[in-house]
């Protein structure tokens, strides 16, 4: 299996630009920086009340993909039932679109689909995406009575929603959550779906997870990371990134 790709999620740089009306810092430098330092991808979750990234910020980064850095992977999170997310997204047609059930005024998202009982709000939702040629990803807790469900869907990969993995690492309930993640991947590389991972992985925990949690093709990292490149910088914090997750496929 190949290595896994790290997308970089760039909300919470966007979040602190819009702190005060100077444009700083920006989104797409640090994406482009990101990018340079060896990040496959980039990934954004714009919200109705825009209060991290914006609109005009998603048009902005596919241009800039498109222009400059065709091979990266553009990943567009967000609830598809929420006002105009997707219109935006068949707009700019990132290469794949994560469908996650937050609510408009959740501060993060906090949990996966049920996508037994959405299941006939997903499957146009979804349909419409394969049209479009865009790779769709359900959000999906570490939940095996859910995989195949996402399958019938249509879903083409799930997103490990690893928060449960990251707050229970080194405890007591930390190996039973994780056998919670590894029977998942498994199942769902069974129904030939496609996994993901992202929500509070950093450098201390990644590395465990991706040499236990078999397929793990993308991790999604935007919190960690951008705290992390406030002490290191873009490019060193990537590189450390990628370095932990070379050493899990070492």
């Amino acid at each position: 299996m190949e290595k896994t790709k790290l997308s970089v999620n760039i909300n919470k740089v966007a979040l602190l630009r819009n702190s005060r009306a100077l444009g700083i810092p920006s989104v797409r430098k640090a994406a482009a920086q990101c990018i340079a330092a060896g990040a496959a991808g980039i990934t954004v979750h714009p919200r109705p009340d825009e209060r991290h990234i914006r609109r005009s910020d998603v048009r902005e980064l596919a241009a800039d993909l498109v222009a400059h850095s065709p091979q990266v992977e553009f990943n567009i999170e967000g609830n598809p039932l929420a006002e105009g997310f997707l219109e935006l997204v068949f707009e700019v047609r990132p290469a794949q679109c994560t469908l996650v059930p937050d609510a408009p005024g959740q501060s993060t998202s906090d949990h996966g689909w049920n996508v037994i009982a959405d299941r006939e709000k997903l499957i146009p939702i979804l349909s419409r995406l394969r049209e479009q040629g865009i790779r769709s990803s359900l959000f999906l807790d570490p939940d095996v009575s859910q995989v195949a469900a996402a399958r019938e869907v249509g879903a083409d990969r799930i997103e490990l929603y690893t928060e449960p993995y990251a707050s229970s690492a080194g405890t007591p309930a930390g190996r039973e959550i994780l056998e919670q993640y590894i029977a998942t991947a498994r199942l769902a590389r069974e129904h030939g779906l496609g996994i993901n991972a992202g929500h509070d992985l950093n450098l201390d925990n990644l590395g465990a997870f991706l040499r236990e949690v078999p397929g793990v093709e993308e991790v999604s990292i935007g919190h960690a990371l951008v705290a992390d490149a406030l002490e290191w910088g873009y490019a060193a914090t990537v590189r450390a990134y990628l370095d932990v997750i070379d050493r899990a496929f070492a």
